[in-house]
């Protein structure tokens, strides 16, 4: 009886939410605040509450949240009508329920979103890729997207993320998986370097695109490893989706050479003006036979990244992610399904983007079967990893989590170049744990005060 209350709370949450959005298109500085007690009346018991009340708490202030959530509603209004839609009601509402129904009824992981592989082609050749070398030689075909996708849906999983290879060389299937699944939001990891006019009004048309442009810092820093020439690219899609009032967004990663470009406030700020609404912090995994360990940031400086991005939350008009360090907030390691998959692009389902171990291949199984793998049932008995939010990650902070993973449950490499062994890989990651964990447990034990 209580499920069926909670359906009929969600049903009436959606409906409302979505005539509070043709209210809110006539005056939304004025009617906003209105919006936030509608939401409050028709909300399950403790949905999102600590962030319902950061929104009306940014309302009140006119801070620099308000200020983000202003830009958004300066989009493009198909746009972000469908954001509305496929975010907040499809994926993060009445989809986040059929999770759950699924996932106690299942005994398994079923994650929030799925990030997809259409192929392993690039237009780039950055140094340290394996893209560079491989290739247009692994697709997943339109129809296995598709497939992907549906089968998705019907777990309650609305969100898709396009990963790669460059997502754009398959620019035509993109958008068509894009207007076939018009309830789904799609957003895509890019170079940036392939989107132009002719795209920007494709995005126009089925609304539920949006692009997270990689950038490494300014320019020496980006063309020193994606080539000379591309920072002027992604620039000139910044401001082309800018001008065509687009959502976009940037994802960088940070290491020992440029944390200090992508914490200052001058980054920042460029990125804020060049119209980005979100960035993506990822820390540098040191996967592969080719991996750079001197790459890793010290613990002194993630320790810096840690408190820049902490500080420019107060401040700056944009939401900020960062991967590794935000892991307090989503209670810990959110792979495996608990809150995402990958599928690479021969179409092995493995736990994390950035963990390339798997039991299973999407030709062979269904989506339900490969989250009840061995390798992903592991890591739904195991999460959290640890106690501490600062320490997440099975394979960065905790190696022999990992290492007893993949070898409990005989998975096997997913690496399209070089297949690395988990003793390998565990070895390699080893030394950055030690060094990490005084820092981790003194900043952790700090910020529970």
């Amino acid at each position: 009886m209580s499920n069926l209350v909670e359906k009929a709370k969600i049903a009436a949450m959606s409906a409302s939410l979505s005539k509070a959005l043709q209210y809110l298109d006539k005056n939304p500085e004025a009617n906003i605040p209105k919006l936030m007690d509608m939401v409050d009346k028709v909300a399950p018991d403790g949905w999102y509450e600590a962030q319902r009340h950061a929104f009306r708490g940014a309302i009140e202030q006119k801070n620099n949240w308000y200020e983000l959530m202003m830009k958004v509603w300066n989009l493009d209004p198909g746009v972000r009508s469908a954001f509305f839609k496929n975010f907040i009601v499809n994926a993060s509402l009445s989809g986040s329920a059929r999770q759950e129904e699924v996932m106690a009824r299942e005994g398994c992981n079923v994650p929030w979103a799925i990030l997809l592989d259409p192929t392993s082609a690039c237009n780039l050749h950055c140094t340290g890729c394996w893209a560079a070398e491989y290739g247009n030689r692994l697709n997943l075909s339109f129809d296995e997207l598709d497939s992907i996708i549906t089968q998705g849906k019907e777990l309650g999983t609305y969100m898709y993320i396009f990963t790669g290879g460059e997502p754009l060389v398959r620019k035509k299937d993109v958008i068509a998986l894009c207007e076939k699944h018009s309830d789904c939001e799609f957003l895509s990891f890019t170079n940036g370097t392939l989107i132009d006019e002719e795209f920007c009004q494709e995005m126009l048309r089925v609304k539920n695109f949006v692009p997270a442009i990689s950038l490494e810092g300014f320019e020496v820093a980006n063309d020193g490893r994606r080539g000379s020439g591309v920072y002027e690219k992604v620039k000139n899609a910044m401001k082309l989706l800018k001008d065509h009032k687009l959502p976009f967004g940037i994802s960088t990663c940070y290491t020992s050479m440029n944390y200090q470009d992508i914490t200052s406030e001058e980054f920042f700020d460029m990125i804020i003006d060049a119209g980005a609404l979100f960035i993506w912090f990822f820390h540098y995994m040191p996967v592969g036979n080719g991996a750079a360990t001197e790459l890793l940031p010290s613990p002194e400086q993630r320790k810096v990244i840690y408190e820049k991005i902490r500080e420019y939350r107060k401040t700056k008009a944009i939401f900020s992610m960062d991967f590794q360090n935000d892991a307090e907030y989503v209670g810990g390691c959110i792979a495996g399904g608990r809150r995402y998959l990958h599928i690479n692009a021969k179409g092995d389902v493995e736990p994390c983007v950035f963990i390339h171990y798997s039991n299973v291949n999407i030709r062979e199984s269904s989506l339900l079967n490969a989250l009840k793998s061995p390798l992903f049932m592991a890591y739904h008995d195991g999460q959290p990893f640890n106690d501490n939010m600062l320490r997440p990650c099975p394979m960065l902070e905790n190696p022999e989590k990992l290492r007893a993973m993949v070898k409990e449950t005989k998975a096997v490499s997913t690496d399209y170049e070089a297949p690395e062994s988990v003793d390998t890989l565990c070895d390699r990651c080893k030394p950055y744990a030690e060094n990490w964990k005084p820092e981790a447990d003194k900043i952790w034990e700090a910020s529970r005060k």
